[in-house]
């Protein structure tokens, strides 16, 4: 049976993600892109996967992207279809994943005259995408159609982020042929170019322009390193612990920095929420350096908007976000390279600064384990549980709202690696991200969620890539605690449209998806339940914790209170 699409144009996106290593492709059905379906599907260098729910399938993929580092195509049929893409480009943009959008299209003459599942896709991610083309279906525009494809794939890798490549087709759409075209140019031309991605390939910084803020480092006793999302890194883990060698030195991190010390401030807003003014003014860094994704802390960027440092500094190979509006220099290199450099130019200086924040963790641990040890089970006693129960060298998965926050909380396990879609910080596509990442990365990956997120993206199980060993905690408090938290929402009429009450439970989602579920109600109950949790099963595994979503807020503000005794 012939098996690669007829068409020219199909077969030049497919041979172009073929020779620019592109692996793995999600594809959503649909007619309007048979041709590229019928390509991806029988080329023995792509594997392929078929998940329904284009939004659902977005996140899919960019979970893959996440853990291989590698990016992943999306291809979808025309019209409101590739809409449905627009959250996961959205977080890829911000987080900085490499993905591939493939769309199918209708030819440009039947666009807005009335032409059945068609809307205007040429340009439609405009504000969050990389790149984007619109290729043009004629013998004519080949070489042009492989020079814009070539750029597309090229910018996705060198800059991590999402692409799109919109490919409009002509009927018909369904013939095929025995093998693939040869066509009269080169496919591959100098393809690795900007596809090499790692420390040796980077331009070194000027040691001379270096020493300028080596010599206002090493005159400074209060410095502060604040890390945000990050992939884990050994090597950045290494360097980081070099750098609290020097007493004027405080590192924060958070839970998804995925770096450990025990020096590092690694529960922020434990440390920072009881302070005073006086306080606040000693914590206050005269240099504060920050890298990595966006900060999870809200307590952090508040107070160094409010009391700034005299120099931030920010490294990243690609932007500078001013997130505390003070940034006055942006080092344009990897964290790792430019911490490789300026370890030989820095002098530890003598200091208090580090001793004094250290000292005063040390006395918020004490105050936390001891608010813990007589804690009422809501949600933030059952995430001391669930905590501890973690196997080691797990990969876990967080949604966001009120789950990252709690982590912020709590000492993780350091064999533990962390991840969440803090790039837009959206409760969509939580689920499938997870599913896809777990995919991909084959041990044991344990997903924590809110309700209100799950039932969001129940379509996520929807998926026959769900590993056995795949393992979701749902900590269910009836409908979007956060808002109970927050001072606002209280304060209006309309706290059912913020909170969104429910009385749902996932039983009939695990029914339907073939998950083995459990529930739990009290703390010993749960106890019962994570004994053999993440032991090996036939089935993935969701347990459902249900929490008193009128008590949850009360019991975190008396945490709060509690370190401010």
């Amino acid at each position: 049976m012939s098996k690669y699409p007829k068409k020219k144009l199909a077969q030049l996106v497919l041979q172009q993600c073929v020779v620019n290593e592109i692996e793995n492709v999600v594809i959503s059905p649909g007619s309007r892109n048979a041709p590229l379906t019928i390509g991806f599907v029988n080329h023995p260098n792509i594997k392929t996967f078929s998940i329904v729910d284009e939004r659902s399938a977005a996140f899919f993929a960019l979970g893959m992207a996440q853990q291989s580092l590698k990016p992943v195509a999306i291809v979808c049929t025309s019209g409101s279809a590739l809409l449905n893409y627009y959250p996961a480009i959205a977080e890829a943009f911000y987080s900085r994943i490499p993905l591939i959008v493939i769309s199918a299209d209708r030819p440009k003459h039947l666009i807005d005259i009335g032409d059945g599942q068609t809307i205007r896709q040429e340009n439609v991610f405009k504000n969050h995408i990389l790149y984007s083309v619109n290729l043009i279906e004629d013998k004519s525009s080949v070489k042009k159609n492989n020079v814009d494809i070539q750029k597309a794939l090229r910018i996705a890798v060198a800059q991590s982020g999402p692409v799109h490549i919109n490919v409009p087709f002509d009927e018909p759409l369904y013939e095929t042929i025995d093998e693939l075209y040869n066509f009269d140019f080169k496919i591959g031309e100098n393809k690795n170019k900007l596809l090499k991605n790692s420390l040796l390939d980077e331009e070194p910084l000027e040691v001379n322009d270096l020493q300028k803020f080596a010599d206002i480092w090493n005159a400074s006793s209060k410095k502060m390193v604040l890390l945000g999302s990050n992939y884990p890194d050994k090597m950045l883990q290494t360097q980081l612990s070099h750098v609290v060698k020097d007493p004027s030195v405080l590192v924060l991190t958070e839970t998804i920095s995925n770096v450990y010390h025990d020096k590092f401030i690694n529960c922020i807003d434990q440390l920072i929420s009881p302070l005073d003014t006086g306080e606040f003014k000693e914590l206050q860094p005269d240099i504060l350096i920050t890298f990595g994704g966006m900060i999870v802390s809200k307590k952090i960027k508040q107070f160094l908007r409010k009391y700034q440092p005299k120099h931030h500094w920010h490294i990243d190979k690609l932007n500078a976000p001013d997130t505390f509006h003070c940034l006055d220099h942006h080092f344009e290199v990897s964290p790792q390279l430019f911490f490789s450099q300026f370890f030989f130019l820095t002098k530890k200086r003598d200091s208090e600064y580090q001793k004094k924040w250290i000292k005063t963790k040390d006395v918020r641990q004490l105050d936390h384990q001891r608010f813990l040890n007589n804690a009422n089970f809501t949600d933030l006693k059952v995430f001391e549980i669930v905590l501890q129960s973690l196997p080691n060298k797990i990969y876990l998965q967080l949604s966001n709202s009120s789950v990252v926050r709690y982590l912020q909380l709590f000492d993780l396990n350091k064999s533990i690696q962390v991840f969440c879609n803090r790039g837009t910080s959206g409760i969509d596509g939580s689920t499938s991200t997870a599913i896809g990442a777990a995919y991909f990365h084959k041990g044991q990956t344990v997903f924590i969620t809110g309700d209100i997120s799950f039932f969001y993206d129940s379509n996520a199980l929807w998926n026959q890539y769900i590993n056995n060993n795949f393992r979701i905690i749902l900590i269910n408090n009836s409908g979007g605690g956060i808002f109970r938290f927050l001072p606002g929402p209280k304060s209006t009429n309309a706290i059912d449209y913020f909170e969104t009450p429910h009385n749902l439970n996932a039983k009939p989602l695990c029914e339907l998806f073939g998950f083995e579920y459990q529930v739990a109600d009290d703390e010993n109950n749960l106890k019962k339940r994570l004994a053999n949790f993440y032991q090996k099963s036939g089935k993935p595994k969701l347990l459902e914790i249900c929490t008193p979503s009128k008590t949850n807020d009360i019991e975190l503000k008396a945490y709060f209170s509690n370190l401010k005794d």
